[in-house]
């Protein structure tokens, strides 16, 4: 039946026992064809053998990627082969209308039950001393992303996962050396998704968060779901959706919210703000950068992830001033940006030259040509070591605001400095 149907022995025995539900229109009638039911005596659209049928409307999720299907080790690892491998055709049709993909997922990471990563194969058994070492590799894929921006980082990366996904299935472990490794995989995923996203590559980002939440969703450490969660709405606020970028972040300070981890919910409600910021809706930004200050003041906890080392003073400050830049408030932003400068983490020279670009931009705005020109340089300065398409994007948007004053001697120089970068290829 699972062959005929498409669905899980697991799950079809769970509806037989009437503890799961079908409830999936599309699955509803691939069940039912499946198992050649006649279509007089079913009242849906079944397909029929005739030629004047239309053809049925192609699902939004290819195969085993459908958040709605259970989720499996081997639904994890086609949302793994399907970011890493799959063809650009099983991307798109595997993100078609994206906004309502995320929806799906973020609902069902939510609610959803995992199957255990408990495998008993032959092969060599994975031990705690190779999963260390994975880790530390995700680990120094993730600082080199924050130092020097994406860059190669996505072949990187997806190597990575290759390997990760290679274990899965050629390995021996029991069931806390499994959720170990779902970890690596869901911390790996999110991270690949994020310089993805950071080269320009923003239509494959979704597919490696997705896979990132079945794995931490098999790995029974919803931290790395509320991780992958908080990159979607980065994703969702950059690309016009910020309401998904809300329904994200809160849904993953939900989650987490009594787990302890003052950092981590201080950086969703960063990324909650900016969605609402986005939306032009300020009480409720304002509301979640104050939490954010509060809770990123306690310090962190033993309960917060050492993933999230890079969550400090100064990128509260920093995403302060961007939600005032949208909200129209360049003033604010100008103060904002200022504290941030003075906060953030040494290392973190791509989150300071996108904070330096949109600092340049708001003493633009708040009519300040001479700040926003020597600021404007600082970015450039960055800009100029870093491969980011995204540091990039706003420094475009940055050069925008200076070409109407370009009579001016400070504008004139920061627009012939990009020409020359740009000419010689120095910013890539």
């Amino acid at each position: 039946m699972a062959q005929l149907t498409g669905l899980s022995q697991a799950f079809l025995s769970m509806l037989e026992a009437g503890t799961r539900r079908l409830t999936n229109i599309d699955k509803i009638i691939e069940f039912l064809t499946g198992l050649g039911v006649p279509t007089e005596l079913v009242p849906l659209p079944l397909p029929q053998t005739t030629a004047n049928v239309r053809p049925p409307t192609p699902d939004l999720f290819a195969g085993d990627a459908d958040p709605t299907l259970p989720w499996t080790t081997a639904r994890m690892v086609a949302a793994l082969d399907t970011a890493v491998g799959g063809s650009a055709m099983k991307r798109r049709r595997f993100l078609t209308a994206s906004g309502v993909a995320l929806t799906a997922f973020v609902n069902q990471w939510d609610s959803a039950e995992a199957e255990p990563l408990q495998r008993a194969a032959e092969g060599s058994q994975l031990t705690y001393e190779l999963l260390d070492s994975l880790q530390r590799t995700t680990d120094g894929l993730r600082t080199m992303d924050a130092s020097g921006g994406a860059g190669p980082l996505t072949e990187l990366g997806n190597t990575h996962l290759g390997f990760l996904r290679h274990l899965v299935d050629h390995t021996s472990y029991d069931m806390a050396t499994g959720r170990r490794l779902a970890a690596i995989i869901a911390d790996t995923a999110t991270q690949t998704g994020w310089f993805a996203f950071d080269s320009g590559e923003r239509e494959q980002t979704l597919g490696y968060l997705y896979a990132a939440l079945r794995a931490a969703k098999a790995s029974g450490d919803v931290r790395l779901g509320a991780g992958a969660l908080s990159y979607m709405a980065i994703h969702a606020y950059s690309t016009e959706a910020p309401h998904h970028a809300v329904t994200a972040a809160q849904t993953a300070r939900e989650k987490v919210r009594k787990l302890g981890t003052p950092a981590l919910e201080a950086m969703l409600l960063t990324r909650q703000a900016r969605g609402h910021a986005k939306l032009g809706e300020r009480q409720a930004a304002l509301a979640a950068l104050g939490r954010a200050a509060e809770l990123c003041a306690q310090g962190r906890s033993e309960h917060d992830p050492e993933w999230l080392y890079w969550i400090n003073e100064g990128e509260i400050h920093g995403q302060a001033g961007s939600c005032h830049l949208d909200l129209g408030d360049p003033r604010n932003a100008v103060a904002s940006f200022t504290n941030a400068r003075e906060a953030l983490n040494p290392g973190d020279h791509r989150t300071r030259g996108l904070f330096l670009s949109r600092a340049a931009t708001a003493h633009l705005a708040n009519g300040d040509l001479e700040a926003g020109s020597v600021t404007a340089h600082e970015a450039l300065d960055l800009a100029d070591q870093l491969q980011s398409a995204r540091l990039n994007d706003h420094i475009d948007v940055m050069l925008g605001h200076l070409r109407p004053v370009i009579h001016s001697p400070y504008a004139q120089g920061v627009l012939d400095r990009a020409a020359d970068a740009a000419g010689t290829g120095s910013r890539s």
